[in-house]
């Protein structure tokens, strides 16, 4: 899968905040074009001791949430655990993992934030970017924004705004449980992602393909971990 070059990636916090403010102006934010028949999700999962990150992506077909591929890599950081700015610590392991896939997802989930996100640039609106697909965040905090808890019932919501804009909702996807802070990233609408994310979480809080990436990436690094000490 082919990835787009934007800019460097070897950059200091202050240069990374400056490039998420000029990407921002490149955000489509309107309805989709065309029917999405595949959909993948991404996650990351890293050390608490070391620099070591591990990134999975697995692409289903939406219409049955069948699995057609999965791919995972590994990379090193020395990029620093930042809030607002974890794109720049977890895209470029991402975008490894991307290259891998034989077919182009039709859209992307990501587990992080969309345009809920202090200058509109979460991690899904800068994989969308990249990537050139449409892309929704869906994180299980709040990043920034103020809503009204939503009904108990699974389907309900509310919007996530900052003063009058709203940046997007918070929906329940399973009846008494914690929401989830959705928030369009790339080439997506306000509206598209809740029906997409109650497409996608037919027995579980979050959806499947983030649910199956996030094994993944654990898997991949308790492995590695497990290989780690054996050599020690």
């Amino acid at each position: 899968m082919k990835v787009r070059s934007l800019h460097p990636w070897d950059v200091t916090p202050r240069e990374a905040i400056d490039i998420q403010n000029s990407l921002r102006e490149m955000i489509i934010s309107s309805p989709p074009e065309k029917p999405f028949l595949t959909v993948a999700g991404a996650d990351v999962s890293w050390r608490r001791k070391g620099d070591w990150l591990f990134a999975g992506v697995a692409l289903f077909r939406l219409s049955d949430l069948s699995l057609i591929e999965e791919r995972v890599a590994r990379k090193r950081t020395d990029f620093p655990y930042i809030p607002g700015l974890l794109s720049f610590r977890e895209v470029p392991v991402l975008l490894d993992a991307f290259r891998k896939l034989s077919l182009k997802p039709d859209l992307l989930i990501c587990d992080g934030q969309g345009l809920a996100h202090p200058r509109r640039m979460g991690l899904a609106c800068h994989l969308g970017l990249l990537l050139d697909i449409p892309t929704i965040g869906c994180a299980k905090s709040r990043l920034i924004g103020e809503y009204r808890p939503p009904a108990r019932r699974r389907g309900s919501f509310s919007p996530l705004k900052e003063g009058a804009e709203t940046l997007g909702v918070v929906l329940r996807t399973r009846r008494s449980v914690k929401p989830l802070f959705v928030s369009p990233g790339h080439r997506m609408d306000i509206e598209t992602p809740v029906e997409i994310l109650l497409r996608t979480t037919p027995r579980y809080r979050l959806p499947e393909p983030i649910r199956h990436a996030h094994h993944l990436v654990n898997e991949m690094r308790r492995q590695y971990e497990a290989g780690t000490r054996k050599h020690t």
